[in-house]
């Protein structure tokens, strides 16, 4: 029986009213085509993994560089454009995160009321150019790159973060463990690098 290491926010619900768990997915670029159904439905299913039940929603947006790179300055004032960055929404401690592991607070929010219909966990923005430019130095590929991005996302909006050591190796193995599980539904392909940017 192994240990279950993934972070909790003490009194943050998880679980909507009557209703049903709904990602919303956007494709607002145009340098790289994806198919937005399969990366929905990734998200989908790692919040399902990670217990998400109810009428909870979660947006899922594929951005340019320009856009990526304006959200980066305005939220963490990092220059440039960066591959994934989350933002999370109904969370007692609401930060906003970016891939390569810089972290800000957000705008103080009040207690969330779980009849309140429905429970919005944030949104996850992804820069396809960034990951096709950088793929072949991380994730080895396109599609294994993606993929990753919208796990590494979904999981910082769950709360997990990467700024500490012991932090990051959990929250890599647990990434490991959704795209073993979600993506190639197998193990990991020799060559996969489960890595950042720095």
């Amino acid at each position: 029986m192994t240990e279950d290491h993934r972070p909790r926010r003490a009194g943050t619900p998880r679980v909507g009213g009557d209703g049903e768990l709904e990602v919303f997915a956007a494709d607002e670029q145009g340098d790289v085509a994806i198919v937005l159904e399969r990366w929905r439905d990734l998200a989908t299913d790692v919040l399902t993994d990670l217990g998400v039940r109810g009428a909870v929603e979660l947006s899922l947006i594929f951005v340019n560089t320009d856009e990526i790179a304006a959200l980066n300055e305005e939220y963490l004032g990092s220059v440039g454009p960066t591959d994934v960055l989350a933002f999370p929404i109904d969370a007692s401690d609401v930060e906003v995160v970016s891939g390569p592991g810089s972290a800000s607070r957000g705008p103080s929010r009040q207690e969330v009321d779980t009849s309140d219909l429905p429970l919005l966990l944030g949104d996850v923005v992804v820069c396809p150019a960034v990951a096709f430019a950088q793929a072949p130095t991380h994730a080895g590929n396109l599609d294994d790159e993606l993929a990753l991005l919208v796990v590494h996302g979904v999981l910082h909006v769950m709360g997990h973060d990467h700024a500490e050591d012991g932090e990051r190796a959990r929250m890599r193995a647990e990434e490991l463990r959704l795209l073993v599980k979600f993506h190639w539904k197998g193990p990991a392909p020799e060559g996969f690098r489960q890595e950042h940017p720095a």
